[in-house]
């Protein structure tokens, strides 16, 4: 299988790529063992018929951990605005290109995103759409490889291959289906979310809104928020995931008994053995106090389980979403999640589902709906909008 491994010759596949319309795009990385992915494995393949005297032909894999080899020549291409790089469920695969090189590939399109946008339901996986529209079988045999690992066998290579080959049909069909239905602006509004810095920035005193807890005392989430805090910093300058530090269960925990000694963290049910003394154990103790004696205390946050709202409401939301998703053929979770119907039943309105195509095609009639002017209807087996009384 041929693989990249000097500057010179992914220079001159990427320049050559750039007359392609297209690249398809993959990378194979590891994550288990540190807060930042390791880029083990990069795929890309242009149309056949743009395969010109490039190395490898039209399809390659570079090796990013090949000594000397710079991906300078990659991040051209992707700078390059005259080819459009496709990805299949693109975020994880941006992460590691923006946080190397603070770049995103221009112009952009995820397969996944489109699938849901032309009705393939949600999240739907590369192995699904290779069948349905490739008409073609993945073999996964090397699905669970240790991509840092060399040399890589022919399967594993031919398997990483097959992440893009198969890609370059995926696209075209589903390019030419957001065409026939007019929806390329709905890809659009989608991409901008992938495209923003912030999606993939995680800032340490923001970190606490991410842990899903059951209690809405304004003192316990400052402690939460300064344990959450603490612990993204340090896995973040030691580049180990979170959970090596504390995980979501023993930080609840050290929030409701807020310890103050080390004899106390030993006392934990959940702490690792790790964080009961040292560096660690300082940083608890350190955050406790610090959330115990903040006078900057959180407010709770709206979809929060527990929260003041409209059950009833958000039922009946819940049903219209059904509704008008099917009716457009598009995949609910990418119209609205469960925690903005709740949001919306407690009369929130900043929120995605009430903005640009998805207000189009649900939030109009959502608001609609509670306000009291549409009510839902059973007609057979759909359900219909119609005028309240």
């Amino acid at each position: 299988m041929p693989t990249i491994t000097r500057t010179e010759d992914l220079a001159r596949f990427c320049e050559a790529a750039k007359c392609a319309p297209y690249v398809t795009v993959d990378t194979e990385f590891l994550r288990e063992r540190t807060y930042w992915s390791k880029l083990c494995l990069i795929q890309l393949a242009v149309p056949p018929a743009s395969t010109g005297k490039q190395p490898g032909g039209d399809a390659v894999l570079v090796d990013p951990m090949a000594e000397g080899l710079s991906l300078e020549p990659l991040y051209d291409l992707f700078r390059h605005t005259g080819t459009v790089k496709v990805f299949h469920a693109a975020r994880q695969d941006l992460e590691i290109f923006f946080h190397d090189a603070q770049l995103f590939p221009t112009p952009l399109f995820d397969t996944q995103v489109a699938a849901m946008v032309c009705g393939f339901g949600e999240q739907v996986g590369y192995e699904t759409l290779v069948r349905k529209i490739a008409k073609a079988d993945l073999d996964k045999s090397s699905r669970f490889t240790d991509w840092s690992r060399r040399p890589l066998s022919d399967a594993q290579a031919a398997y990483a291959l097959a992440d893009v080959t198969h890609l370059r049909v995926i696209y075209e069909y589903l390019a030419a289906e957001l065409v026939k239905t007019g929806r390329q602006a709905w890809l659009a509004e989608e991409i901008a979310v992938l495209e923003d810095p912030e999606t993939y920035i995680t800032r340490p005193e923001e970190a606490w809104l991410k842990v899903r807890t059951r209690t809405n005392s304004p003192r316990f989430l400052a402690i939460l928020r300064e344990l959450a805090r603490f612990r993204e910093s340090y896995a973040q300058d030691r580049d180990i995931p979170r959970s090596r530090v504390y995980k979501d269960d023993a930080m609840i925990e050290l929030a409701s008994t807020k310890p103050t000694s080390e004899a106390d963290l030993g006392r934990s049910r959940l702490l690792l053995r790790e964080a009961r003394k040292g560096e660690i154990a300082s940083g608890i103790l350190a955050a406790v106090k610090a959330g115990t004696d903040s006078k900057d205390l959180p407010v709770p946050r709206q979809d929060e389980p527990g929260r003041p709202g409209n059950a009833a409401l958000s039922d009946l939301l819940r049903v219209l979403l059904k509704a008008k998703a099917d009716a457009a053929g598009v995949a609910p979770k990418l119209i609205a999640s469960a925690s903005e119907l709740d949001a919306i039943a407690t009369g929130q309105r900043d929120v995605p589902a009430l903005q640009g195509w998805r207000a189009e095609v649900f939030g109009r009639d959502a608001l609609r709906l509670a306000g009291g002017e549409i009510a839902l209807s059973a007609q057979g087996g759909a359900v219909k909008v119609v005028p309240a009384r």
